[in-house]
């Protein structure tokens, strides 16, 4: 029988965060792209918590959206609320996060996609793979049809095989009852893909009604709103937010949970696959920390058009009068009524250390992926995956040079280097943590670091690049005008320093040496700098930062020139390990299956350890004077 046959350069097969910006990517660069999703419906879905962003997920999308990416741009135009996270703490972890409209931010995503040049949207399942010869050919869709393809990037989230659990009940279908893909993974596995099964959960979604918010304390947005858009002016988003609410789980709540257990399916085997650690359902909570009195629960709204509200905090999979039960015990939901019940998901994904630091399949030319399907959680951390594979599968494409961070010079670049690099057998999330080098990888300079990079490929205008080149020049020139102003020790300034706790001045001293004490900072000292110029808010934050933790930041660049060293070491990925003498089996081994691109990120392999390192630099110094010496022969 004939079948629909259509030729196309990249085939995105996903429409969620991570598909979204693969597909926009591509298109972008002018590459003629498609992009499949069970439901048009359904396109960048918050199937779970209702904001972007937060703990160091806001430094992913700031990240993104430098690059050229469109995550930090749509929360901009659909926020409900937006605050800066951990505001009391150092720079390295400040953390935007924003409540969202989910919606507003589904339909204002489709909108962009619907509305940019070489992009196709198309609703419909793929089945399977085209690979011949260990290249990508395109796919097939369940009805027949095939999508010829010089690239194709997979972004199914948690849709392949998917299962919906709570108490006895199972339903095979996606989040929100969307449908499940049940036919991919075979072809995955037909062609040599090796596959996990993780899961995650969601808590329940209550009617606003039913809930007494005089009990709660009360969760404001902040007064001056950050963007998440470097592009965004933030003049231009000034509105009115929503509140968010706070309470907390009980000892009753508890004893009702572990009185439940056994018809919990985390905890009677029903639940097959692994789940996240660091977002662990409430039933996990009370069994892995059992001496603590009480856990947050985060009331959310899900968005100006509903009064559901999201449980955060309270992820699970018990039945629903259990459900019932415990969430009525919560201080301010005694009466609460519950619109959609909380459940698990198991779906299927990959083992990533079959990628390459590109994203691309080791085994499979021209096969990309990214988010959850790499077996990642979360949004943010599926969005910036999604963006490098498009930006990659569109390089091979072109011809051009591939893209890789590395993880001195993003947290996109430590996320895709953690999944393609440990072993990971759970849903990875994102952390400060992680990041070895968080001073310099701050939330507020993501531009700084990353436009020329963004701009290099293609996806950030001239315009956009040329501003933050004048702010960079902005920058340096204020931070050296403070450096070289001296103010004397006369009244007006001890006055000033006695007001805010500081040391009087015994002699003269710069701007810039005030601006070091702990106590004092670059915006206060306005009254004492009648030549000050006029910096945007965010110009005099990176001033601010500069000055005042130089000596932490010059220590760390130092780190990073250490760092880009071991990076530097290239290694061939055909290269046979078991070739070099003194190396240890499990090494040889480890090595062999991960194929590093280079010494830097063979010392970051489980099993790899530093003696291993100090072999392989022997032998590599050892084969390039030996073939130094070939050349002179």
């Amino acid at each position: 029988m004939p079948c629909l046959d259509e030729i196309y350069d990249v085939v995105g097969v996903g429409a969620g965060h991570a598909g979204c910006e693969a597909a926009l990517a591509c298109a972008r660069l002018g590459l003629e792209t498609i992009m499949f999703t069970v439901s048009i419906d359904s396109i960048a879905l918050m199937p779970c918590n209702p904001n972007i962003g937060g703990s160091s997920k806001g430094h992913l999308v700031r990240e993104l959206d430098a690059l050229g990416g469109e995550m930090g741009k749509n929360i901009d135009k659909t926020f409900i609320q937006s605050k800066m996270l951990n505001e009391s703490k150092g720079p390295a972890v400040h953390s935007l996060r924003a409540q969202a409209d989910k919606q507003d931010y589904t339909r204002e995503m489709r909108r962009t996609l619907e509305n940019t040049d070489h992009l196709m949207l198309r609703q419909a399942e793929v089945s399977e793979i085209v690979v011949e010869d260990g290249k990508i050919r395109g796919v097939k869709t369940f009805s027949g049809a095939v999508y010829r393809s010089k690239a194709v990037v997979l972004a199914t989230g948690t849709y392949l095989n998917a299962r919906c659990i709570y108490g006895d009940v199972s339903n095979a279908t996606g989040p929100n009852g969307l449908q499940a893909a049940n036919h991919l993974t075979d072809s995955l596995k037909a062609n040599g893909v090796e596959m996990f099964r993780f899961k995650t959960g969601t808590p329940a979604r209550v009617d606003k009604r039913s809930i007494d918010f005089s009990k709660m304390d009360e969760q404001f947005g902040d007064r001056r709103v950050v963007p998440f858009s470097f592009s965004t002016d933030p003049e231009t988003i000034r509105k009115d937010q929503v509140s968010c609410w706070l309470t907390y789980t009980n000892e009753r709540t508890h004893d009702i949970i572990r009185a439940n257990l056994d018809r919990s399916p985390l905890f009677s085997g029903a639940i097959e696959g692994t789940g996240p650690r660091y977002c662990p359902s409430i039933e996990d909570k009370v069994v892995k920390f059992p001496d603590k009195e009480r856990h947050q629960v985060f009331i959310e709204p899900e968005g100006l058009y509903t009064n559901e509200m999201y449980l955060g905090g309270m992820s699970s999979s018990l039945p629903e009068d259990v459900q019932y039960a415990m969430y009525r015990t919560v201080v301010g939901l005694e009466h609460v009524k519950i619109v959609r019940n909380a459940y698990a998901i198991e779906y299927d994904c990959i083992n990533s250390r079959q990628l390459k630091p590109t994203l691309e399949f080791k085994d499979i030319e021209g096969l990309f992926s990214g988010g959850q399907f790499n077996g990642s959680s979360g949004y943010e951390e599926a969005a910036v995956q999604g963006f490098m594979a498009g930006v990659n599968a569109a390089m091979k494409v072109m011809g051009r040079e591939p893209f890789v961070l590395d993880r001195s010079q993003a947290y996109i670049g430590v996320l895709i280097d953690d999944l393609v690099t440990k072993e990971n057998h759970e849903p990875y999330r994102m952390m400060t943590s992680r990041a070895e080098y968080r001073l310099l990888l701050r939330q507020d300079n993501a531009d700084l670091r990353l436009r020329e990079i963004g701009h290099q490929i293609g996806l950030v205008s001239d315009e956009e690049f040329d501003r933050t080149l004048q702010k960079k020049k902005d920058i340096e020139a204020e931070v050296d005008r403070l450096e070289h102003t001296n103010i004397g020790a006369n009244g007006k300034v001890q006055e000033f320093l006695e007001r805010h706790g500081s040391t009087p001045l015994k002699t003269g001293a710069t701007l810039a040496e005030l601006v070091r004490r702990p106590e004092l900072n670059y915006e206060m000292l306005a009254e004492l700098d009648d030549k000050r110029p006029e910096l945007s808010s965010d110009t005099a934050e990176q001033v601010n930062i500069n000055i005042k933790y130089e000596g932490y930041i010059r220590r760390q660049k130092q780190q990073v020139a250490q760092f880009k060293k071991l990076e530097s070491k290239r290694l061939d990925d055909d290269f046979d390990y078991s070739t070099v003498k003194s190396l240890r089996r499990e090494a040889v081994q480890k090595l062999n299956l991960y194929k590093p691109i280079s010494i830097g990120q063979a010392s970051r392999i489980s099993g790899v350890s530093p003696a291993d390192i100090s072999v392989l630099l022997v032998y590599l110094e050892q084969r390039r004077h030996g073939g130094r010496r070939e050349e002179n022969d």
